[in-house]
């Protein structure tokens, strides 16, 4: 279900795009500052825009260890998307 304070929907996995890079991740929570997500990859090049949205294969990939969960500053989002593939887990 879908908050009337924001479009994000918990439970569901993301692409966020930041000021500088990319994350995947199945979103956890959000906060009035910042989204938490879990299973999550830091993207630094995603190589082809369209080509990584559309195959959800990265140019390169620094997965963070399993177990944790990632903050990341709302105030740094340019925009997201709802992630339709697996999410990116391993180094490249």
């Amino acid at each position: 279900m879908k908050s009337k304070t924001h479009p994000y929907v918990v439970g569901r996995k993301y692409l966020i795009r930041t000021l500088t890079f990319y994350y995947t991740g199945h979103l956890e929570a959000v906060y009035a500052g910042e989204l938490v997500i879990s299973s999550a990859s830091w993207i630094p090049d995603s190589g082809r825009f369209g080509d990584f949205v559309n195959t959800g294969v990265p140019a390169e990939c620094e997965p963070f260890p399993d177990a944790a969960q990632v903050v990341i500053n709302r105030a740094a989002i340019v925009d997201c998307m709802p992630w339709v593939h697996d999410l990116p887990r391993t180094q490249k």
